[in-house]
Formats: C-alpha cells, structure tokens, sequence
C-alpha cells in the first residue's frame, strides 16, 4: 500500500516534471522564433531598402541619361541650326556674288551698247552733217527715172517695216527720184511705223539726204505740219504721235536737220505736251517714250539702276554728246516739272478713291448693298489710279527721281474697296473650304450631286424642252453684290426703315393678287387615237402626281424625275407639273428638298419648268409679306422654305433671296418674323458661306440681331 502511494506519487512528480519540461522547452522555443522573426523582419527590412537605394540609383542613372540625352539632341539641333545658318548664309553669299556677277556683266553689256550706240550715232551725224557742205553730184544717167518705180518706192515707204531695209537701200540706189522729193518727204512723214522701224527709217532718210540736197529741208516742212500742236488742241491719234517725236528727235540727232532748225520745233512740241497736261496727263504715254529712247541724247539721262550701278563698281557710262550740257538740263527740268505735277495728280486720285472706299463701305454697313453705279466708279478709280501709278514709276526710274510712297489705308480690305463686299473680314470667308457650305458629305452630295439625264435619256424626248421660250432665271454675281440703292449717303439703319416702310405701305394700296396658277390646256380636237392618247397621257400624270408626295428620299426623287422625261415629257404635263409642285401642301414641308431636287434635275433639260416655278414663287412670296393677316402662318413658313431650298440648289437667284430678307427685316413684325427666321434656316448657312452672298447676308443678320435687342422678342 505504502508502495502504491509511492509509486503514484512518483509517477505524479514524473508527470510535474514532464510538464516542466514541456513548458521550459516552449518558452525556450517561443524565444527562439521570436529571435528569429525578429531577424526575419529586419532582413526583409534591408532588402526594403537596397531596393529603394537601388530604384533611387537607377531613376537618378534615367535622369542623368534622359538628360544627357536631351543636351546630346539640344547639341545636335543647335549643330542643325548652325549648319543650316551657315548654308542659309553661304547660299546667300553665293546668291549675292551671282547677282553682283549679273549685274556687274549686266552693266558691262550696257556699257558696251551705249558706247557703240553713241559711236554710230556720232559717226552718221558727222556723215549727214558734211554732205551738206560737199554732196557727191548723183549720176542721173545711171538710174532709173522712170514714174512707175518710183511711184512704186513712195508706196513701199508709206508702209516701211524693218524687214524692208535691204530692198529699200537697194531700189533707192537705183532711182533718180529728184523729181519726186517733195513726195518722197511726205510719204516719209506719214508712214505708220512702229518702234522697231525707226532706225530703218532714219537710215533710209540718211541716204535720201546725202543724195537729195532739198530732201533735208522739205522732210522739215512736213514735219513742222505735222508736228504743229496747238496748246488747246489734243492729239487724236497718241500712238503715232508717240512714234513721230521719236522718229523726229532721231532725225535730229542723225544730223539731217541741223539743231537751229530741228532743236526749236522739238522743243516747241515738248513745251506744248507739258504745259497743255498739268492735269490730266494724257500725254505721259509720249513722254515716257521720248525719256526711255531719246534721254541720253536731249537729256543726259542716265536711269535710277544704272546710276546704282555704277556707284556700286565705281564705273562710268558714256555720255552723249549731242546736245550742250545747259541744253540738257533745260530740258531734263522740263520734264522733272512733269513728274511733279505727276505725283500731285497721283495722290489726288488716290484720295478720291478713299473717299469712294469709305462711303462704300459706309453704304455697305447700313444697307449691306451697292449700286451698280457706285461699283463701277470704285473700279474705274482703281484701274485709272492703277495706271498712273505704273507710270509714274517709269517716269521716275527713267528721270532717277524718288517716287513718295502712297499711305496704305488700313480699313480698306483692298485697292478697289470691294474686296469686303463679298467676302468675310479681311476679304477671307469664315471658312475656305467648299465643304464649308454643308453641314456633312451627305448634305453636300444631296444638294450637288444628282443625275444627269442628258446622258441616260435619249436627246429625241427632250428636244423640244431644252430649248427655253422665257427668259432663264441666272444668278449674276454684281446683284449679289448690290442692287439699286440710293446714292444719298444714310445717316442711319432706322431712317432706311422707315422709308421702306413707307414704300410698302404705298405698294399695299395697290390691289394684291395671288399668282397665278397655269392653266390646263384643252385637249386638242382630233381623230380618236390622239383623245386616247391625251387621255392615257392625262391618267399617267395623274398617277405621277399622286405618288409624288410619297418620294420621300434621294432615289425614289430621282427615279421620278427620270420617270417623267421618258414618259410625260410634253408641254402640258409640264405645266401641270409646276402647279403641282407649287401646290405642295403647307404641312408637307419634308417634301420641300425633296421637290427642289426634282426642279434641279430636270433643269438641263426643261429650263422653263424651273423659270415657271421660280417666278411663281417670287409672286407669293410678295402677296405673303403684303398680306397683313395673321392667319396661315404655314403658308407664309411654306413659300420662304420652298425659296430656300431653291436656292441651296441654285435655282432661285441669291440676290432675290437676299431681297426677300431685306423685305422682311424692312418690317420685322408678326409672321415676318416667323418667314425671316425659316428662310435664314433653310438657307442661311449657304449664303453666308457663299462668297458673293457672305458680306450681304451677314448685314442682314446684324440688323437682325439689333432689332432683336430693340424690341425685346421673347427667347424660343
């Protein structure tokens, strides 16, 4: 028993001691991984941050590349820049050694022609001046004197070329024409020559000189006949006039006459071209001719371009010396007084055409529109300023006198002040683009693209419709632009209203009629077969008419219209056809494009089926606006919407459409508005897109929008 105890309580101190045991090696584990975790965290810890040093490294090691890189592309573009700066550079140096080449071989060249010019002119006046002195005695014996060769050589200088110069020589060397001078010497003198001819006939008259001792003095007499202007009196014929100075300053210059004799009449003729054209410079054509041929020899004239050039390579032009140095100036002043009075008419056009400018536009922005009148002084203005100016700039490269530069007016779009008429600001659309005019392909291909049945249909079933009997309706781009106005400058856009609105008042006193509707033919008597014909014919167009309204998209229209010509196409369906679609019904507006579509594709070949309707149209629209009822508003809504989908096809003329709207806005009450919003929502955007229609259109909407501000309307 005692043995049993000892053992049970041996055995519970083993089982105290294995407890012990277990919860010492518990603790001591439980140590141990905490140690080990511990551990754990702070070398995941490390890793942590091994990885952020190394991704800090890594994105500094980027930075550092992306930046070496951008100064490496920096490097590479300013390396670019300065190659291209130094080609742009060197094409430019070598450009400017080219051109000083050119200009260097140029004044060389010019240098060279004026110094063999001026040495044959030397050498045949020196000739013709001492023949007068000693003249060879002309062997008479040797030539012909007969009236038919000589009357045959007067004909062939009346109508000298230079193409002529060898035979002319020729026969003249052959003839005795000592009895014939005197018609010799005119026939000279009223020659129609050009500029390429003078120099033949200056040589031709060089030899009748030295052969013919009185050719010198009766050539003088004709010329002081011709050549004799008085100062009130105009030339009626510049262009030879022109020619004849330049052909009589070279025969002076030649030495066929001598300077007391020819000098006074020249500077007779010069004085009178002057002073007679202070104002008008209707001689400038002449002068210019005489500056461009004779300057070197009347006037020293040196041009502006060759004087740079010689200032630039230090060389000298030969001078003629024909005339003395005083003689020269006299008449280089003479003609520098010229240009003065030149550039005083110059400015003066100039301010004129300003004004019409200002007042155009002025015009422009109270009515959006201009008379014909006006527009043509605008550019008759322009054109003659144009002239002027062009010449005013050879006169002064001519005489190497500074030319003032005309002020630029900044609020003038352009030189003829027009360019703002049909265009937007800056004379630019809104848009450049032809697509700018639709809102889509689609609509685009809608309104211009559609079958051209002069290729599908054959020409026998439209022969007879192709040919218009009234008056086609055309878009002319000048009514666009402006129609009728009153030339008195408006002070204001509400004096314009009110007399508008007096205008129609006066027009409604007069009876208003609706338009009329064509009239259905009677059928024609005749045999059977032709009353069965006209009936079957009248039940198809019945049939056609009927399933009209039921066209209600691009190919079912299109398919009608190819319908008709093949199988309605007479003179009586045509008009019935306008009536029809004239008769629309006002709720019907969906078939408005639809309509307008079928019009644009029978136009090429039933233009008076479009006529027809286009009036009829302009005929309700006036009876609408007139009538001040304010009942079948959808009617009103119905013919502005007909009109504008017209005119996106170009059938009904943008000028009448605009004029429509300024109808409209002349009285903006009621349904006038309703009718002024539909027709700018139906067309709106083509005319404002449009360029002749664009400056027009977009006054009409300004003056919209201020009524609007003015009355007050309620927002929709």
């Amino acid at each position: 028993m005692d043995g049993g105890k000892a053992e049970r309580r041996g055995g519970k101190s083993w089982k105290k001691e294995r407890e012990e045991r277990e919860r010492k090696r518990v603790t001591t584990r439980g140590q141990g991984s905490s140690i080990k975790d511990a551990d754990e965290k702070r070398e995941e810890q490390r890793r942590e941050e091994e990885a952020l040093r190394e991704e800090e490294a890594k994105k500094l090691l980027e930075e550092e590349i992306k930046k070496k890189e951008e100064e490496e592309a920096k490097e590479r573009e300013e390396e670019e820049a300065r190659k291209q700066s130094e080609e742009e550079a060197k094409r430019q140096e070598e450009e400017e050694i080219r051109k000083r080449e050119e200009d260097h071989a140029f004044l060389l060249a010019f240098i060279q022609e004026t110094e063999d010019r001026l040495i044959k002119k030397a050498a045949l006046r020196i000739q013709n001046r001492a023949v007068v002195k000693d003249r060879p005695e002309l062997n008479t014996a040797l030539l012909d004197s007969s009236l038919k060769k000589n009357t045959a050589f007067i004909k062939k200088l009346k109508n000298l070329t230079e193409s002529q110069h060898d035979s002319l020589v020729k026969e003249l060397q052959s003839l005795n024409l000592t009895k014939y001078v005197s018609e010799v010497a005119q026939a000279v003198v009223e020659a129609k020559l050009k500029m390429s001819d003078i120099h033949t006939a200056v040589h031709i008259c060089s030899l009748l000189h030295q052969r013919y001792h009185d050719f010198g003095p009766t050539l003088l007499e004709n010329w002081q006949k011709v050549l004799a202007i008085k100062k009130d009196e105009k030339s009626s014929n510049m262009s030879k006039l022109r020619v004849d100075l330049r052909f009589y300053a070279e025969l002076i210059a030649a030495g066929i006459f001598a300077p007391k004799e020819g000098l006074p009449l020249l500077g007779n003729v010069l004085t009178t071209l002057v002073g007679q054209d202070k104002e008008e410079h209707q001689n400038i054509s002449v002068l210019l001719t005489f500056c461009r041929h004779c300057g070197e020899d009347y006037m020293g004239l040196v041009s502006r371009r060759i004087r740079n050039l010689t200032d630039t390579f230090k060389m000298a032009v030969p001078k003629s010396d024909f005339l003395p140095l005083q003689r020269q100036k006299n008449v280089r002043q003479l003609l520098k007084d010229y240009f003065s009075t030149l550039t005083k008419h110059l400015f003066q056009d100039y301010k004129s055409l300003q004004q019409v400018e200002q007042q155009n536009r002025r015009l422009l922005q109270t009515r959006g529109e201009l008379s014909q009148e006006r527009l043509q002084l605008a550019e008759n203005l322009a054109t003659g300023l144009s002239k002027l100016n062009a010449n005013a700039q050879q006169m002064a490269e001519l005489l190497d006198e500074p030319l003032p530069e005309l002020p630029q007016d900044k609020t003038s779009g352009d030189d003829l002040g027009l360019g703002e008429m049909g265009l937007g600001e800056g004379g630019e659309m809104p848009d450049g683009s032809a697509a700018a005019l639709w809102e889509d392909d689609d609509m685009r291909a809608f309104y211009e693209n559609y079958p051209e049945l002069k290729a599908l249909i054959p020409s026998i079933l439209y022969s007879d419709s192709e040919k218009p009997t009234a008056a086609p309706v055309e878009e002319n781009p000048s009514e666009v632009v402006g129609e009728t106005l009153e030339e008195e400058e408006l002070e204001a856009m509400e004096t314009t209203e009110t007399e508008e609105c007096k205008e129609v008042e006066e027009e409604e006193e007069e009876e208003v009629l609706p338009p009329e509707l064509p009239a259905e033919e009677e059928p024609e008597e005749g045999g059977s077969s032709v009353v069965g014909a006209q009936a079957s014919n009248k039940v198809l167009l019945d049939a056609f008419l009927s399933a009209l309204p039921n066209c209600i998209n691009r190919d079912l229209i299109d398919s009608a219209a190819m319908e008709f010509c093949l199988r309605l196409n007479t003179k009586p369906s045509r008009k019935k056809l306008v009536r029809g679609l004239f008769l629309v019904p006002r709720t019907r507006l969906d078939l408005l494009p639809f309509y307008s579509r079928l019009v644009a594709t029978l136009q090429p070949l039933m233009p008076d089926l479009a006529t027809d309707l286009v009036n009829m149209l302009k005929q309700d629209f006036k009876y609408q606006v007139r009538k001040k009822d304010q009942i079948n508003i959808e009617s009103k809504i119905k013919v502005v919407r007909f009109i504008g989908e017209l005119v996106k096809f170009r059938i009904y003329p943008r000028s009448e459409a605009l004029t429509c709207l300024r109808m409209l806005l002349s009285d903006f009450n009621h349904h006038h508005i309703e009718m002024a919003c539909n027709l700018l929502e139906t067309c709106g955007r083509f005319l404002y897109r449009t360029a002749d229609s664009h400056h027009r259109t977009k006054i009409y909407l300004e003056q919209m929008m201020r009524k609007k501000t003015v009355k007050a309307f309620d927002p929709r």
